[in-house]
Order: C-alpha cells, then sequence, then structure tokens
C-alpha cells in the first residue's frame, strides 16, 4: 500500500482539526464548541452534500447504473445488521447485538462527506447520484434492527410503537434534509446550482474543518467509554468496516461502477452510524447499552475510517481495477 495516500489524507486541514480536537481533550484544554454549532454545521453538510447530489442526478439520469449502485446499496445496509448480529451474539446479549449490528449497518454522512473531499483533492471523479445510496443506506438498518430483536428475544412478541420506529427511521432530521436537498437540487438543477453555489461550494470546505474538530473533541471523550467494550468489540470495531469495504468494493467492480463512485460505495458500506441509529435505538431497544453502540461507532470506526480506512479502500480499488 502506498503511504503516501495515507499521509496526504492524515495532512488535509480537515482530519489535521480531527486530530486537534481530540488533543484538546488529552491535555485538558478548555476548548468547547457551542452545542448548537456543530448541529447547525451538520445539517448544512447534509444540505450542501444532498443539493448538489441532486443536481448531479439530474444532468446523469436514472440510467442502469444508477438503479444498480442503489439496489446494492440497500442490498448491503439489509445484509451487515444480519450477519453482524450473529457474529456480536456469540459474546453480547440480544439486545446490544442488534443495536450494535444496526449501527454498523447504517452509515456516517461525515465520513462519506470527508471521503468525498479527499476524491476532490486527488481530482478523482465521482458521480453526484452516490448522495441518493447515502439516503437508502440510512433507515433500513434499524428496521432490520428491531426485526431481529423481535425474532430472537424470549417471548418474541416485543411491541414496537411501529409508527414511531418508522418516523425516526425515515423522517429525522438528517435523512429528512438529506432527501429534501436531493429532490431541491433534482428540481432546480443547474439554475439552482448557479444560485447557490457560493453557499453550498464555497463554504463546504471550511465548515467541514470546523465540523471535524468538533468530531474530534466527541471522539476523544467517548474514548473513555472502550474500557466497557474490551477487546472483542474494539476488534470488531476495526475488522468489520474492513470487512464490509471489501464486499462493497468487490460489488462495485462487479456492477461496473468508476473508481470514485466505488470509494464511497467501500466507504459507505464500512461506516457506522452515530446520530440516527442511536436514538432509534435509545427510543425502541432501551435493553441495549448507549455506551457500547455508540462508542465502537464513533472512538474507534468513524476516526479509523477518516484517517486509515479511506486511502486503504482506495488502494483496493487500484489492485482491483488494475
Amino acid at each position: 500500500m502506498d503511504v503516501s495516500l495515507i499521509i496526504s489524507n492524515i495532512l488535509n486541514p480537515p482530519i489535521l482539526f480531527f486530530f486537534l480536537g481530540m488533543t484538546a481533550i488529552f491535555v485538558k484544554s478548555d476548548l468547547e464548541i457551542p452545542a448548537p454549532v456543530p448541529k447547525l454545521f451538520s445539517l448544512y453538510l447534509l444540505f450542501a452534500i444532498g443539493f448538489k447530489g441532486g443536481v448531479e442526478l439530474i444532468k446523469s439520469g436514472v440510467t442502469q447504473d444508477v438503479v444498480l449502485t442503489l439496489l446494492a446499496a440497500m442490498l448491503m445496509a439489509c445484509f451487515v445488521p444480519i450477519y453482524t448480529f450473529f457474529i456480536l451474539k456469540l459474546k453480547l446479549d440480544i439486545y446490544d447485538a442488534a443495536a450494535i449490528a444496526a449501527t454498523y449497518g447504517s452509515i456516517s454522512a461525515v465520513t462519506f462527506i470527508t471521503a468525498s473531499a479527499f476524491l476532490s483533492e486527488l481530482g478523482v471523479d465521482f458521480d453526484g447520484y452516490m448522495v441518493a445510496a447515502l439516503a437508502l443506506m440510512e433507515s433500513p438498518a434499524i428496521i432490520v434492527g428491531l426485526i431481529l430483536v423481535n425474532l430472537f428475544t424470549a417471548d418474541g412478541k416485543r411491541d414496537f410503537v411501529w409508527s414511531e420506529v418508522l418516523k425516526e427511521a425515515f423522517l429525522n432530521s438528517s435523512v429528512f434534509l438529506l432527501i429534501g436537498s436531493l429532490l431541491i437540487g433534482i428540481l432546480t438543477g443547474e439554475h439552482g446550482w448557479k444560485v447557490l453555489e457560493p453557499f453550498t461550494q464555497g463554504l463546504f470546505y471550511g465548515i467541514l474543518t470546523f465540523f471535524l474538530l468538533d468530531m474530534g473533541l466527541v471522539a476523544a471523550r467517548r474514548i473513555k467509554d472502550l474500557q466497557k467494550t474490551g477487546v472483542f468489540l474494539i476488534s470488531f470495531a476495526i475488522l468489520i468496516p474492513i470487512l464490509n469495504a471489501g464486499i462493497g468494493l468487490l460489488i462495485a467492480k462487479f456492477i461496473g461502477m468508476p473508481q470514485g463512485d466505488a470509494l464511497l460505495f467501500a466507504v459507505l458500506c464500512a461506516s457506522a452510524s452515530y446520530i440516527a441509529v442511536p436514538a432509534a435505538m435509545r427510543l425502541t431497544v432501551p435493553e441495549a447499552n448507549p455506551s457500547l453502540y455508540v462508542s465502537t461507532a464513533l472512538a474507534v470506526t468513524f476516526p479509523f475510517n477518516i484517517i486509515v480506512g479511506i486511502p486503504l479502500y482506495l488502494y483496493g480499488i487500484e489492485l482491483l481495477w488494475r
């Protein structure tokens, strides 16, 4: 593997600011970002990437490649929580296994956005419709996780309020804004892009950098929770993303994705949700321990993916597509 890829990724300003945030916690600095600001920046990033994806999607049209990519995304969103559940069940109870499996079946939008920025820095093209894959992979894992709980608990008759489950899965703020921005991008097309480009493009990297500074602060605070997870879960949080990315790359190669799209698809398969799924699991599976599924996703998998995973998956693409 070309180590220069990892070095160039680490030396990107967003990644360096992520490290700065972690360092602030380790040295006990009083650096703190007021709570409403990261939420605002998170919504901005979802809006910007969704809107750009809609504009690009209307340019390319709904082709066979688009349909195959979206079907592959939904397949992985359902497959990952099923197989990881049975691995986790070897060491954990049903509730924790299902919650963590759902977390790893869903995606991290920020990891996807960081990978997009990485490709842009390298000058590698990717298609805007990959944002639609991002939107489709957010929610199915929540549904699959709850079905697994229902099937494997002792009585098998847990009473979920499915209307609340579906609302949390499909109408939570991140999914709603992402899909809404995608649709508005489709409706307004190139004209809408020209109007909003100073806002959606000019500010994008600065806000991503500031957001990753906050993510570094949050991830470092979560590291202490890893003491509760043990070696098994820490290993799971690193090895399963690599395995999922490998499966994603094989699917991408099979259906003929270009290299930029293949990297984004691998990143989607490898990432884990630390916002939407934890919120849904707290609501519907209160027996599961949040410190397990949040800390593994946020303090292990997220840093691993943005620092090492993205260049590693690109190296896998260079081998497979050679």
